[in-house]
């Protein structure tokens, strides 16, 4: 730690935990400062990295007596600048308490600490022969605790659910210090209230995630991959439907060809020889001949109605990979241009006429820039990544995009759909809120935390003001 920068509220802190890791370097304060939007320029007092609940909560305690904000940090992959430091508050980072600490193998369950990334969580029920089914492109850095304060979905969410659904229990200390240990494994608990489920999207406002056990469940059968060229956007939904009504989909995802520009500039390997408008990447059960023929009579239908165009089917772990990498790679490929991201949802089956009324609204909104649409199209999630063009000023830029997600706010409130599907509100969508909760719901929200954050030391600024 920078002794020049070590502040008295700081040393205090030392002297009521050792043993506590603590940086005030200005590279650390940097890179834990901020999360992937990349809008704020971190300012935070300090970097925090404790390596026990009972850090945790005498951080807590501390933050409490002298007044100081604290952030929590996990693998800070979020979108909505959740995990922004922006303003001299303390990050809590969660990456050194990253270990399994259980498994049960009758109630097939793994407790985890929330640092965990969620590819070790994976690899670890993997061991016991058993996944835990949640699952996305960031699997590498995210880590479960953010997941949990994001109540993450990702590209099997049509299958599994979100991450909500694999929670059994939780421990979390709260804004005040307290350690709560909620619904601690139960399949059937009807003892009140749910804290359990009160925590999980409540992106840090309400408490910090310490430890978790999640539910396990049988590897999934095995599967098989397709890429699908559509040849217009409103054929999507038909697609959809009819694969989803012949065979067992673990997961449809559509891109546009702008995504798949980028990913093909980013080193994927290009899978026509023609360029098509629209992709599908979907992943479905097989293993014997009758689920692998159905997959091609859905094909085969989809050709024949002229909702597809082309279509490959893959032959081998390593070809699925690589059909996967042009949907799971698109984040990536993206990131240099410091896209401005939207993360939308709506009902299923209000999704043919959203699509159909966004589609026109960002090609009137945004002509001069470039548009990358990809989504979770089997659960209602569309994400819409405007990219910035070069030499453009951010503040214009984001001024611009600003105004037309208003626009898109009041369209998904007519379609009875939400500002953030699996991102979270964080700071970048606190100014639709209201579009997707009332009045009445978020004044109960605060009053939840201002119980259990009475000095208001949590994340503050976030999800909503006071």
């Amino acid at each position: 730690m920078t002794d020049s920068l070590i502040t008295a509220p700081l040393k205090r802190l030392t002297t009521r935990a050792p043993g506590l890791r603590l940086s005030t370097d200005p590279g650390d304060m940097e890179h834990y400062g901020r999360d992937w939007t990349r809008r704020w320029t971190p300012a935070p007092l300090a970097v925090a990295l404790p390596s026990s609940v009972e850090e945790v909560q005498m951080i807590m305690r501390w933050a409490n007596e002298e007044g100081v904000a604290v952030v929590p940090s996990g693998g800070r992959t979020g979108l909505s600048g959740g995990a922004v430091a922006a303003n001299g508050e303390l990050v809590l980072s969660l990456e050194r308490m990253n270990r399994v600490l259980d498994f049960n193998a009758v109630d097939r369950t793994l407790t985890v600490q929330a640092g965990i990334p969620l590819e070790a969580v994976h690899n670890a029920a993997r061991e016991h022969g058993l996944a835990y089914p949640v699952d996305f492109g960031a699997r590498g850095s995210c880590s479960i605790g953010g997941n949990i304060a994001t109540n993450a979905g990702g590209i099997r969410v049509i299958r599994y659910g979100n991450t909500r659904e694999w929670i059994a229990g939780l421990a979390v200390v709260t804004g005040k210090g307290d350690l709560l240990e909620l619904n601690r494994g139960l399949i059937k608990n009807s003892s009140g209230y749910d804290l359990r489920q009160l925590m999980i999207g409540s992106e840090g406002t309400l408490g910090i995630v310490v430890e978790a056990t999640l539910r396990l469940t049988d590897p999934p059968p095995p599967t098989n991959v397709m890429l699908l060229a559509l040849p217009s956007f409103e054929m999507l939904m038909k697609v959809f439907a009819a694969f989803r009504e012949r065979l067992g989909l673990e997961a449809f995802e559509f891109f546009t060809d702008r995504a798949l520009h980028h990913v093909l500039a980013h080193g994927a390997q290009k899978p026509f020889d023609e360029v098509h408008p629209y992709y599908v990447v979907t992943e479905f059960a097989v293993g014997d001949e009758q689920l692998e023929a159905a997959a091609m009579a859905a094909f085969e239908h989809c050709l024949e109605q002229g909702l597809v165009s082309d279509g490959v089917i893959s032959q081998s772990d390593a070809q699925a990979a690589q059909l996967w990498r042009l949907r799971e790679g698109i984040t990536e490929s993206l990131a240099r241009w410091r896209p401005y991201k939207n993360d939308v949802s709506v009902r299923i089956s209000a999704m043919p006429a959203f699509l159909a009324q966004t589609q026109a609204l960002l090609g009137r909104e945004y002509p001069q820039f470039d548009v990358v649409w990809f989504g979770h199209i089997g659960d209602g999630n569309l994400h819409i990544n405007v990219l910035k063009p070069e030499g453009m000023d951010d503040g214009e830029f984001v001024g611009h995009c600003e105004q037309v997600t208003k626009l898109l706010a009041q369209a998904l409130e007519r379609h009875g759909g939400s500002i953030s599907a699996e991102h979270g509100i964080g700071l970048v969508k606190k100014p639709y809120l209201l579009g997707t909760r009332s009045e009445a719901e978020v004044e109960v929200m605060r009053g939840i935390r201002r119980v259990l954050d009475p000095n208001g030391v949590l994340n503050p600024g976030k999800l909503f003001d006071p």
